[in-house]
């Protein structure tokens, strides 16, 4: 049984398709990394698989139960089981990082204040900003809100993490404090489903890569595969054009 299964999956924005019949499972444990152009549905797919854009056909199954995104109950099982990060932090400016990190267990799971704040702690070192959890977000730097913000969806304890360009809007400096912390949660086996564009970094983390283009899937496969041998012409040529070749 998968842990996610994406089954023809469609949606559209207004009269224009963004997905057209897109199926993709993905396992327990696995890193599956969505690359392509801009505008190829890469971020779209994400934003269905969680419940944020209606899709208009297909399935989703995650652990083998069926997802109705059109039954409130479901949705909000949906989200137990999966969180998603943005290239926007969102954080709350008026809460420390420690509440920012909380709030979401506190209202929404009704877990005791301390319990709360206990575990957001770990997930603070984990990110390695347990000495910023008084901070607000004004005083934080870009890589380090975007930490918090990787902590704040890992305090509702998430089976699966999706996580949509989340070093796009960072100074390049930044970039790679935020890269070490998703290694960390591909070591210790977390399931994620990520856009980015960051290609070296693609390609090191992913166990599968993903090639998408005007709304579908071009080609899956292995790393190597995709950026050294891509079957598909659209892939070769997407491939070339990042790198140069």
């Amino acid at each position: 049984m998968h842990h996610l299964d994406i089954n023809e999956l469609h949606a559209d924005y207004g009269n224009k398709p963004v997905l057209k019949g897109v199926s993709l499972a993905v396992d327990r444990g696995e890193v599956v990394s969505l690359i392509g152009p801009s505008g190829s549905g890469k971020s779209t797919l994400l934003r269905v698989v969680i419940g944020l854009t209606p899709p208009s056909a297909g399935h989703v199954h995650v652990g083998g139960d069926l997802v109705d995104y059109r039954a409130r109950r479901s949705l909000l099982a949906l989200r137990r089981r999966m969180g998603i990060v943005f290239q926007q932090f969102n954080l709350f400016q008026n809460m420390t990082v420690l509440g920012n990190i909380t709030v979401g267990p506190i209202k929404t799971r009704g877990i005791p204040r301390k319990e709360a704040e206990a575990r957001g702690i770990v997930l603070l070192e984990k990110v390695g900003l347990a000495d910023k959890r008084s901070a607000y977000p004004d005083q934080l730097s870009g890589g380090q809100q975007q930490r918090v913000a990787i902590a704040r969806a890992l305090a509702m304890e998430p089976e699966i993490l999706l996580l949509d360009e989340v070093t796009s809007s960072l100074d390049p400096e930044r970039v790679g404090e935020v890269l070490d912390t998703i290694r960390a949660l591909a070591g210790d086996g977390m399931t994620l489903l990520l856009v980015s564009h960051e290609m070296g970094f693609v390609r090191e983390i992913s166990s599968r890569i993903v090639m998408m283009d005007e709304g579908c899937v071009v080609e899956t496969g292995p790393p190597d595969g995709i950026f050294t041998t891509p079957r598909h012409a659209r892939t070769q040529k997407f491939i070339g054009s990042i790198i140069g070749r």
